[in-house]
């Protein structure tokens, strides 16, 4: 699956300013004074600076691209790739037996370490959150591995089932919006509708934004 915005993290070209120049998904859930709208499907076409989007929804959506929006690709990782001190975002339902279970697992970059930390509703699914945090304790199991993320002085436990889509960033750039393209948009909505990406993560080599 940031103060800035999401999981959720910019490269252009190979990482620059990671600090600044990266939008967290945090942010975008916590920033009360910015409508904040998350769109995910597959590119349509990029006509200048309009990407056009078909949205799992179904709906056609149009999005106006930022003078300071950032493009980034995700890589596979594996969840034997999360180690204890790594900053992860993770998206979750509650499981019935109780604790968390993961949708996703995003490993962020060193120098995106505690940016938008905290937990959060979150709208992959119903009912779902996100938790960027660092890796307390990392322990396998028969079914998994359960994890123990820590933020703001608070603790979390999150069962990762196997099969559970786990991936980090990698980088990429505006001429990757290709036609089918699947994309993950942060974005901005202003009083009469209209969006604004501030983030855009694009699927590559068979690797889709989970978050």
């Amino acid at each position: 699956m940031l103060r800035k915005f999401i999981p959720a993290l910019l490269f252009a070209g190979a990482l620059s300013s990671p600090a600044t120049s990266i939008l967290l998904m945090p942010a975008m859930a916590q920033n009360a004074k910015v409508d904040r709208v998350n769109v995910r499907g597959s590119v349509i076409g990029l006509t200048g600076d309009v990407l056009k989007v078909k949205s799992r929804e179904g709906n056609v959506v149009d999005v106006m691209f930022a003078s300071e929006a950032k493009v980034s690709g995700v890589a596979r990782a594996q969840v034997t790739d999360i180690k204890p001190g790594d900053y992860v975002g993770i998206a979750s339902l509650p499981k019935a037996d109780g604790g968390d279970g993961a949708l996703e697992v995003l490993i962020f970059p060193p120098a995106l370490k505690g940016a938008g930390e905290g937990n959060f509703g979150w709208d992959l699914k119903p009912n779902s959150s996100m938790t960027n945090a660092t890796v307390a304790d990392a322990v396998k199991g028969v079914d998994g591995r359960t994890v123990t993320v820590s933020y703001h002085g608070k603790e979390k436990k999150i069962a990762i089932p196997d099969g559970t889509p786990v991936v980090t960033l990698a980088p990429a750039k505006k001429e990757d919006l290709v036609s089918g393209a699947v994309v993950f948009v942060a974005a901005a909505k202003d009083g009469k509708g209209a969006l604004t990406a501030q983030q855009v993560v694009v699927g590559a080599n068979g690797v889709v934004p989970p978050m």
